[in-house]
């Protein structure tokens, strides 16, 4: 069994004349980042490798979640994740070496959404995922391929979806 987390960045400004890569954080999502770590440590979500936009809103955003990550969570950082579409977000998973467990994404809409509705083959909160995927949420996918190459649409189930407003 292998677990795919994907997380959809917090809130980010939109003023300050910064280009679209280098926005920060709102408080609004300073704010829900942490709400979403304490969720996590509640849930023990634990993986094992963090792919991550070279963003800095999503590097801002896993800052605030390192405190439910293990010590020897892979982080990588990744210019490929920025401004990647589904395909090309799933094609980067199929990467990923068949020893690892559990791997979180921490990217951005539309895609981080559309990947997850594409490997969605089923689960309880399909339709509320499919409504929307708010900034800070966190999408639990689970599929029961030996391997990650393996991964391909409609093979995970959705085990788990919050929300900031579900836990605040």
């Amino acid at each position: 069994m292998k677990v795919l987390y994907l997380l959809r960045h917090a809130k980010s400004s939109h003023g300050g004349g910064e280009a679209d890569h280098d926005r920060p954080l709102a408080e609004r999502g300073r704010r829900a980042a942490p709400l979403i770590a304490e969720h996590m440590r509640r849930q023990k979500i634990e993986p094992a490798l963090v792919l991550c936009s070279s963003a800095r809103r999503t590097r801002e955003t896993l800052d605030l979640l390192a405190p439910a990550l293990d010590e020897d969570t892979v982080r990588r950082f990744e210019e490929e994740l920025y401004q990647a579409d589904a395909a090309a977000l799933l094609a980067r998973l199929r990467e990923v070496p068949h020893e690892v467990p559990t791997v979180i994404l921490v990217g951005h809409n539309p895609a981080v959404q559309e990947l997850a509705l594409t490997l969605a083959g089923g689960g309880a909160d399909v339709e509320r995922l499919r409504d929307k995927f708010p900034t800070a949420a966190l999408a639990t996918l689970a599929f029961d391929g030996a391997a990650w190459h393996e991964l391909a649409p409609g093979d995970a189930e959705l085990t788990g979806y919050v929300t900031p407003a579900d836990l605040g």
